[in-house]
């Protein structure tokens, strides 16, 4: 499969279609969303056509309204003529310390199971202990920074060969990647997409199904360590409400184990940090 030029986030050479596009991905009538944001739909398509322009509060509005990414709403925003409103903080800046620390503090309360930080190229930033038994054998030149956590998983010189459901795997990650290309125009990403869909093909998993025996809820990772099978359900929190581009495109993603024996392994092999 091959991204479609219609794919990211919408564009026009105006904010009027830039809205439109966002409007017509929520499935939303001019009237409803016109509604939402206090406004009309008289107005509301004056500013789409291109014969409106709208104030700045008013572009805040329906992209808030629309649950229009931090970075686009930036967009929409230059577009209709104004200064940014979300600033973008590198996350070693001395005003993100209480991030960083809380960060670093939930990571470590996630030992022994693995946990890793990215940001919106997936890119890991942070990560705590038991990340690095996951990545015992991957190829030294993929651990070089920036590690990048799909590169990682994907490559055959990284976890491919040890993941057991590699195809269900691969085209789970390529379609997160594809659900965040539809969200932002990011050339990073989309370089990294066309990278990693070009890897070998991985032939058919023992279970190539919607699910495996035993996981009819979600799609564990099953990687092959030590002789043994271990078996993760991955899952990914965000900030609610970011207020900085930054912060609104940071995940913290963990690997819960979803079987005892994988529980019993990592309590044993990690073990307490001293």
């Amino acid at each position: 499969m091959t991204i479609m030029a219609g794919m990211g986030s919408p564009t026009g050479t105006g904010v009027g279609p830039l809205l439109r596009g966002w409007r017509e991905r929520r499935q939303l009538s001019q009237l409803q969303l016109a509604l939402r944001a206090d406004s009309s739909a008289r107005h509301l398509s004056f500013v789409e056509n291109g014969r409106s322009r709208p104030s700045r509060e008013l572009v805040l509005r329906l992209a808030e309204q629309l649950d229009v990414p931090v970075r686009e709403r930036n967009t929409l925003l230059l577009a209709a003529g104004y200064a940014p409103h979300y600033p973008e903080t590198p996350l070693d800046d001395p005003s993100m310390d209480a991030l960083r620390g809380g960060m670093e503090r939930l990571l470590a309360a996630h030992d022994p199971y693995p946990a890793v930080v990215v940001d919106g190229s997936f890119r890991v930033l942070a990560a705590n202990r038991s990340l690095g038994l996951l990545l015992d054998g991957v190829a030294p030149h993929l651990l070089q920074p920036p590690l990048n956590a799909i590169r990682v998983t994907l490559h055959p010189d990284g976890l491919a060969p040890r993941i057991v459901n590699l195809r269900q795997w691969r085209r789970h990650l390529l379609e997160r990647m594809e659900q965040q290309l539809e969200l932002v125009r990011s050339e990073p990403l989309r370089r990294l997409y066309e990278e990693v869909r070009g890897y070998p093909e991985p032939a058919d998993d023992p279970a190539d199904g919607p699910g495996e025996e035993g996981f009819p809820f979600a799609l564990p990772m099953r990687i092959r360590h030590e002789g043994r099978i271990l078996s993760f359900l991955s899952t990914i929190a965000t900030f609610n409400t970011p207020l900085d581009v930054t912060v609104s495109e940071l995940a913290m993603e963990t690997f819960l184990p979803a079987d005892p024996e994988t529980v019993r392994f990592l309590q044993s092999a990690v073990g307490p940090e001293r």
